[in-house]
């Protein structure tokens, strides 16, 4: 069956997920995380995305972006081809690194926000890779740290991310700590109204008949 084309707007927030092949990792060591975050932020650069949250955990990824002059598939393509090879090469190792496409989800920018930034930057607390907001701060994975102002993140939008929080990192981090006991576990896939047959299917490519004709997902 062939794939459906992907709805790819100017201007439009996505959440973009992609997961370890059989759920295998996909970062193993410091090398890996460094690796991914350096072909990240020289691919932003060079397709005018912007990055408004992000996670990486040991078998999948999340990153929350606002789409710019190029397209998200040359900023995906460029990074997951790139890091696949040399995540081989350094694991001698072959094959596909990972599980499929990539899911990107075409969020309401408005309304979602400030969920999805929540949702993303609270993974290791879920996965219990942390043990509390604290120490989520010091997780280098992530883009809470930028946000609370205690590490650096060449490629977070953290000026226009704090602007839906009153500009305030106080008020981010009691979004943070009134969401983390309410966000189910799994992927946040929803975000807003998907926009046509094809953003569906783009977004649950392969679920079969019944998702295509569900135009709304908050939680998966």
């Amino acid at each position: 069956m062939p794939r459906h084309g992907r709805i790819d707007i100017a201007g439009q927030l996505y959440h973009v997920i992609a997961r370890g092949n059989e759920r295998r990792a996909i970062f193993i060591k410091k090398e890996d995380y460094d690796d991914f975050i350096l072909r990240f932020t020289t691919n932003m650069e060079k397709t005018g995305n912007k990055c408004l949250a992000w996670c990486l955990m040991p078998n999948h990824f999340h990153l929350l972006i606002l789409r710019g002059e190029k397209p998200l598939a040359e900023l995906m393509r460029r990074l997951m081809t790139g890091y696949a090879v040399s995540f081989n090469i350094r694991h001698r190792r072959a094959g596909h690194l990972f599980q499929n496409r990539y899911k990107a989800i075409l969020c309401n920018k408005e309304e979602y926000l400030q969920e999805l930034v929540a949702y993303i930057h609270l993974n290791p607390l879920r996965a219990k890779l942390v043990k509390d907001l604290p120490a989520l701060e010091k997780y280098p994975w992530c883009g809470h740290g930028a946000l609370m102002g205690t590490k650096k993140s060449d490629f977070l939008e953290r000026d226009y991310v704090l602007s839906h929080f009153g500009d305030s990192s106080a008020a981010y981090e009691a979004f943070l700590r009134e969401r983390q006991d309410k966000h189910k576990r799994g992927e946040y896939s929803g975000g807003g109204l998907i926009n046509s047959m094809g953003g569906l299917l783009n977004v649950w490519d392969g679920l079969g008949d019944v998702a295509r004709f569900l135009g709304y997902f908050k939680y998966a």
